[in-house]
């Protein structure tokens, strides 16, 4: 069975391309083996999305090349 990890006490944080503003950023948290939770930061408290590191690694490295 799989089990959602508790994400109450994650350490979140900007993407990096964030320009500081409250619009159009995510937020993801660290120290989730092989997950990487991400979420929208203006809502802070509603669902995350938990993506396996494998696909993010992907995503990023194919956003990066935009």
């Amino acid at each position: 069975m799989k089990r959602t990890p508790d994400l109450s006490a994650a350490t979140w944080r900007k993407s990096s391309f964030s320009d500081g503003g409250v619009n159009n950023c995510i937020e993801v948290a660290d120290g989730y083996p092989g997950l990487v939770p991400v979420r929208d930061s203006k809502v802070p408290t509603g669902p995350a999305l938990l993506i396996a590191a494998p696909a993010w690694t992907a995503f990023v490295e194919f956003a990066a090349e935009r």
